[in-house]
């Protein structure tokens, strides 16, 4: 079959199209055709973006990637998330009312405490006569000086510090031994303002931690302080420790009973050199003797809640903590 000129001479309208897309590529394609692969296109970019975007994201929601203004951002809400947030309850309280507590109460039957088998003794407090009852009595002579004082707070302070005891402190012991005696008559005045601190292993830590817990419960530092606790620690608590926390010598008192035992005042002076020697008791034999009366491992007191404390409860040293002291 013969073709016509016209058409054996010249190609057709399709062969010139296909020529032409080959020639020019991409840019050539039909409109829309060009118009789906750009949505393509933009659709995958914000996919990967977005998700990226949330990869980046810390626990604040903030983006990271790229951004250091964002991550010091995130690093600030989380500061502000690790500290707590809590109202004060005890507000209008201006003084305290330290009882360093001796032994923890293992009895069942917290009226009868003069009985020594409800209590952890050690071997010297079981051989001394009278010790429980001196017990008794700064738990009294506690209630008594707060009762005396209606802006005062009583704290009982002293941790879990008898292995035998199982995991009770000191300080509840003593809490509830008066909540069973009735406050010794002053109920209804003090104990409302009578608390626990839990951690302390030795005399500083009593001083040091109930500071801590005065200002947890009041939102401030006690204008006072009186210290309930025997006759021959007075010059370690007034002399020893106050100048260690670099506490005004105006504005301490100190309660004190009569030595049961000959042998403590041999026992103070040792102590006492040890504590001036190492005044914040974390060195050698005074730090031994915290890991020894820490048998569950409770630690010392947080200073998240009293955060104007936290250089001194940090401080180890042989020197006077050098910084400036909410009190000072």
């Amino acid at each position: 079959m013969m073709m016509s000129d016209s058409a054996s001479s010249t190609p057709s309208k399709g062969i010139y199209h296909r020529l032409y897309h080959r020639r020019h590529g991409f840019l050539s394609l039909d409109n829309k055709y060009c118009i789906g692969l750009l949505v393509f296109l933009v659709v995958t970019v914000l996919f990967f973006l977005e998700n990226a975007a949330l990869t980046g994201k810390g626990d604040g929601g903030v983006a990271l990637v790229g951004n250091r203004k964002a991550m010091v951002e995130k690093t600030d809400l989380s500061k502000k998330r690790a500290q707590p947030s809590f109202e004060h309850p005890m507000p209008h309280v201006k003084s305290l009312v330290l009882v360093a507590c001796h032994s923890v109460f293992t009895g069942v039957d917290w009226r009868n405490a003069e009985d020594k088998n409800n209590w952890a003794l050690l071997g010297y407090q079981r051989r001394t006569p009278g010790q429980v009852e001196s017990f008794l009595e700064h738990i009294k002579l506690g209630v008594d000086e707060a009762a005396r004082d209606e802006n005062s707070m009583l704290v009982f302070s002293g941790g879990q510090t008898r292995k035998q005891a199982g995991p009770r402190s000191e300080a509840n012991g003593y809490w509830t031994v008066a909540e069973a005696n009735g406050w010794f008559g002053h109920g209804d005045s003090v104990r409302s303002r009578a608390f626990t601190e839990e951690h302390s292993r030795d005399s500083l830590e009593n001083v040091l931690f109930s500071l801590c817990r005065f200002y947890e419960l009041t939102g401030s530092y006690p204008e006072k302080i009186v210290v309930v606790s025997y006759e021959f620690k007075e010059e370690r608590f007034l002399q020893t420790h106050r100048k260690a926390i670099k506490w005004p010598e105006n504005r301490i008192e100190f309660i004190g009973t009569p030595a049961l035992d000959p042998k403590a005042f041999e026992g103070e002076e040792k102590t006492k050199r040890s504590f001036e020697k190492d005044p914040y008791g974390c060195q050698g034999e005074l730090s031994e003797k915290r890991v020894k009366r820490d048998p569950f491992a409770q630690g010392g007191y947080s200073a998240d809640r009293c955060p104007d404390m936290e250089g001194l409860l940090d401080y180890c040293g042989t020197r006077i903590y050098p910084k400036r002291l909410p009190w000072t």
